[in-house]
Parts: structure tokens; sequence; C-alpha cells
């Protein structure tokens, strides 16, 4: 009996065991307590989207709450009546030129600060953070000095310079994190083969630079795209506003165009959208990389 019983027991050992499952808080919620606020959150989310939407296609003096039938004289009237085509076109001029601006000025900085030891180092990474704490309205009196005696008033080179150099420390800072996730390996190899810093930085680090600089040159844009500030102090010439002040136009002290300020606010945000959708990829690959060694 005895011998019976022990092979028994060694099939029971050596048969594998199943893992045994753990049982989260997560599993013992019912799902109507998770579900339930997630919806009233994305109710609450999409009620001024869809306010937005019934102004900007509803006609003028309904009170319907479908926007039908629907109507585009709000955009007609904003893209013509109100100028924003000039705004859009100059919110586009302001946007890439602050891009490019940015994004090179940032690439050079960065790679000096991931790159090359010095002793003030410390000191400038520190006055890089702190200077993120600034904000934009204690710049406006000295940049508007400066622009002054530059006789750079009224031109949209004043925004900008003013938006690149508001930019640019979170932008260092994030391309030379980027750049230290680089192993420096790849340029010296470079530089065996013959190639110089200049040639080694181009052929291989850059590339692998890519999502870095698509997530810095996209803050830029958009940041430089959304500002109201220095487009507003800088610039008096209707001519050469932008769309976050053209915004600012359609709203009177005595009324306000609610249909003409709903269609402004959807051609404001159209292109940022679009900037999102298509690189939503790589601005949180960027990000992420830029901000795991400082």
């Amino acid at each position: 009996m005895i011998t019976e019983i022990a092979p028994a027991r060694e099939q029971e050992s050596a048969a594998p065991q199943q893992p045994r499952k753990v049982r989260r808080a997560w599993d013992e919620v019912p799902r109507w307590q998770i579900y339930l606020p997630l919806g009233i959150y994305l109710v609450f989310t999409l009620i001024p989207f869809y306010w937005i939407l019934l102004f900007a296609f509803r006609p003028a003096g309904s009170t319907s709450l479908v926007p039908w039938p629907m109507t585009l004289d709000h955009f007609q009237k904003v893209w013509t009546e109100r100028s924003f085509g000039v705004y859009f076109q100059n919110s586009v001029y302001v946007g890439v030129a602050t891009l490019i601006l940015t994004t090179v000025v940032a690439l050079a900085g960065g790679y000096a600060l991931a790159r090359f030891e010095f002793k003030v180092k410390r000191a400038f990474m520190l006055a890089l953070l702190c200077s993120q704490f600034v904000p934009g309205a204690l710049l406006l009196v000295p940049l508007f000095q400066i622009f002054a005696k530059l006789q750079m008033i009224n031109s949209l080179g004043s925004v900008i310079l003013a938006e690149t150099v508001f930019q640019l420390p979170l932008s260092m800072i994030l391309i030379s994190g980027f750049i230290r996730n680089v192993p420096q390996s790849l340029e010296e190899a470079a530089w065996v083969d013959g190639c110089n810093r200049f040639s080694a930085f181009r052929i291989v680090v850059l590339p692998l630079l890519r999502p870095g600089l698509i997530a810095v040159g996209s803050f830029a844009f958009v940041h430089a795209w959304n500002h109201f500030l220095f487009a507003l102090m800088f610039l008096s010439d209707q001519s050469k506003q932008t769309i976050p002040v053209g915004l600012n136009t359609l709203m009177s002290a005595d009324s306000v165009d609610l249909g003409a300020l709903a269609a402004g606010g959807i051609v404001a945000a159209i292109p940022v959208v679009i900037v999102f959708a298509f690189i939503q990829k790589w601005l949180i690959t960027g990000f992420s990389a830029g901000a795991v060694k400082g």
C-alpha cells in the first residue's frame, strides 16, 4: 500500500503547478464605479467642444440646440470681414520661424551641455531651470525697451525673437538630455573613420535625435501659435496681428459675436489639432527620452 501511494505523491509533486491568480483591488471594484466617473468627466469635457461647434455652424439668431440647417456664414465673416486670413498667415509665419530658430539654437546649446564640460556648467543648467519660473509678463518691459532701441516694434521679428527666447531654456534641457542617451562611442567611431566633429554629429547623431527635435519643434510652434501677450504688446498694426489677438478683437465691452468667436476659435484650433494628430507618437517619445537624464 505504501509503495503504491509513494509513486502517486511523486507524480503529483512532479506535475507542473498552476500559477495562482493574484487578486488585485482593481478586480474587486464594480465596473460601474469606474465607468460612471469617467463618463461624467467625458461629458463635461465634450460639452464645451459641442457648444463651440453649435455656435459656429448654427445660423445667427437661432436658439436651436442642434446646428441645423448648418451654415458657414460665420467662417466667411471671420475670414474676410474680420481679416482672419491675414491673422492666420501671420501666425503661421511666427510659428514656423519660432520652430526653426528654437530648434537650431537649442540643438547647438544642448549638444554643448551634453558633450562638453566647463566650469559654470552646473550654474548654467540651474539658471535654465530657474528661468522656467519667470512668467512672460515680467519680460515685457525689458523686451519692449530692447526692441524699441532696435526699431523692431510693430514687426513680426520682435514676436519671433521673444517667443524663441522664452522657449529656449526648456528646449535646451530636453535636447541635452536626449543627446546624452546617444552613446558617445558612435561619434568616436566616426572620428576614427575620418569625420570631424560636425560631420560625425550630422551623420551619426542627428538622425537619432528625430523624436527629440520633433518634440521640441512642435512644442515651440504650438506655444508661439497660441501665445497672446507678446503679439498684443509688440504689434500695433492690424495687418500684422496674429490669431490670438484677432480673437480678442471679436469681443467688445458692449457685445460679443458668439458665432464669429466660435468660428474663429475653430480656425485657430485646426492647425494645432493637425500637428498633434501627426506627431503624437514622436512627441511622447521625445519628451520621455529627453527627461530621462538631465
